[in-house]
């Protein structure tokens, strides 16, 4: 199928970070909250679409909030990690990680989550440094997820489950690690099992941190205005049965290109291409092609040359910064199109792309660390998807992108404000998708091959069982330790999904100790 890349322009943010950091200072970490970034008016000082997840991130406490002196108990509940080591040639952190939450579901009665978790990293050196987290987990969740849960066998962005008490609850495990060195002011290499994110917003169309983590090694070079990624990385299939008990689930393989170019002081492109292939075929094992090893090769050709049996993905990403604290962006991903049939405009199945625009502003009249973000997402139906999973642009039961997959568009709308050790919440989600009926696919589940499609024409975005969803949440937390984001939280959370054959509708509330970075996409 003949393919190419239109890459229109979009208009994407500028962001800087108002918190400390202990590592590269042109980095951006793992996102939080909209407060986690801020606005810039000069973008080429450092390059915030591609998120560092090496940086140990740690709130900043207001001024005034000074050490004194404290006793060693009261130091580590609320301003140090548990152990921390500091010398001349190297440093080292560890702490322990609850997240230990009880609520109330309309539809499921109690919930709970009971998390045990450890973090471990530091330094050696000036360049190197390192990260390691585990979390054990037991959970009983709200109706939603819980059915989402058993339909994909795993847990959000967390992996797969077992059944725990009776099987109304689940088991799961969540480890992450990451070996990040700087060689030199130009060039850093990461090797890393974790997540990925590329983009300026909440979402990303191109490559984003909602599904579970990975194997990877990542070289990223800095040339100043311009910095240059490469990632090969490998996935999880877990559509089809296990090949042996020894060697698990099916695999695949992905190389990513990523070159961001900060074109002024207010202007920043990102060109992104990507390759996904399978790790073995009707032919046998395939294992890790070496064709895409060279890090700055054009992905598109080499997929081409030999013999296009993989999937090949193209993308944009743009920002600019028309003042110090208000910032557009977006995204566009092309998955595969013929010019022809889009100038035709009869809705052909194969023009599959989705995009992404959005607005976000810090200190939002004039408050300090009062965020908003509005953000606009779609995607074509059968976008992502592929012949078959083990080439689609999925891992682990989840797409790599958006989490809601394709033949969708959705509205997401975050506000935040952080007050001394007091940090509240809010986020408006409406979303409309067409689902599966009757056993046609229309699109929706990428990890559904798009030769299961019943027609080539007349498709566009929301076709099937044509289905709305409302995420409504608020959130209120009290910061005790900002080292390893140790808070009192609460919430309140509803969700309604509704068509013209069923409609749920959940209320669910939660208060709970909870610590960590880790970002999981619920709203879904």
């Amino acid at each position: 199928m003949f393919k190419k890349c239109i890459t229109p322009v979009f208009v994407l943010v500028c962001l800087s970070i108002p918190f400390s950091y202990t590592a590269h200072a042109q980095s951006i970490g793992r996102q939080y909250s909209l407060g986690f970034y801020q606005s810039g008016s000069d973008s080429t000082k450092y390059h915030s679409s591609l998120r560092d997840y090496s940086i140990e991130p740690s709130f900043d406490l207001p001024k005034g909030d000074t050490m004194r002196k404290q006793s060693w108990l009261y130091r580590k509940l609320f301003r140090e990690h548990l152990l921390e080591v500091h010398e001349d040639d190297y440093t080292f952190y560890a702490s322990i990680l609850p997240d230990l939450i009880v609520g109330h579901s309309s539809d499921r009665g109690t919930t709970w989550v009971n998390t045990r978790g450890v973090i471990a990293g530091g330094t050696i050196g000036k360049n190197l440094t390192f990260r390691a987290e585990f979390y054990e987990n037991q959970a009983k969740m709200p109706a939603y997820l819980d059915a989402f849960g058993r339909v994909n066998k795993i847990v959000p962005g967390q992996g797969e489950w077992k059944g725990y008490s009776h099987n109304t609850a689940f088991d799961y495990a969540y480890s992450s690690a990451l070996i990040d060195y700087k060689a030199g002011r130009h060039f850093v290499f990461q090797l890393g099992y974790d997540k990925n994110f590329i983009g300026d917003g909440y979402r990303s169309m191109l490559l984003s941190d909602a599904s579970f983590n990975y194997p990877f090694l990542k070289i990223i070079a800095n040339l100043g205005r311009v910095q240059y990624t490469t990632m090969w990385a490998q996935f999880i299939d877990m559509q089809y049965p296990k090949a042996s008990y020894d060697n698990g689930y099916r695999k695949k393989w992905g190389v990513f290109n990523y070159l961001d170019w900060n074109v002024s002081k207010k202007i920043s492109i990102g060109l992104f291409e990507a390759v996904i292939w399978q790790d073995s075929d009707s032919t046998g094992k395939r294992g890790f092609d070496a064709s895409y090893l060279n890090p700055i090769v054009f992905l598109r050709p080499v997929e081409f040359s030999v013999g296009s049996p993989d999937n090949a993905l193209l993308g944009l990403n743009v920002k600019y910064a028309p003042s110090r604290n208000s910032t557009f962006y977006g995204q566009f991903i092309l998955d595969e199109f013929k010019f022809s049939e889009i100038t035709a405009g009869k809705g052909w199945w194969a023009n599959k792309y989705g995009g992404q625009v959005g607005f976000r502003s810090n200190n939002l009249f004039k408050v300090s660390n009062l965020n908003f973000l509005t953000e606009v997402n779609a995607a074509r139906p059968y976008t992502y998807s592929q012949r078959t999973t083990l080439n689609n642009y999925g891992h682990y039961n989840q797409p790599l992108a958006h989490p809601m997959g394709a033949n969708f568009v959705e509205w997401v709308n975050i506000a935040d404000y952080r007050y001394k050790r007091l940090f509240l919440r809010g986020q408006i989600t409406l979303a409309k998708y067409g689902l599966d009926t009757a056993g046609v696919n229309y699109g929706k589940d990428i990890n559904k091959s798009y030769f299961t499609r019943t027609v080539d024409f007349g498709n566009h975005i929301g076709q099937g069982l044509k289905t709305t969803l409302l995420y409504v949440q608020g959130t209120a937390a009290y910061l005790l330790n900002p080292k390893y984001n140790l808070r009192l939280e609460a919430s309140v959370t509803a969700r309604r999904e509704s068509n013209n054959q069923w409609k749920t509708n959940e209320l669910i509330f939660q208060v709970g100790l909870r610590s960590s970075f880790r970002q999981l996409y619920y709203d879904l």
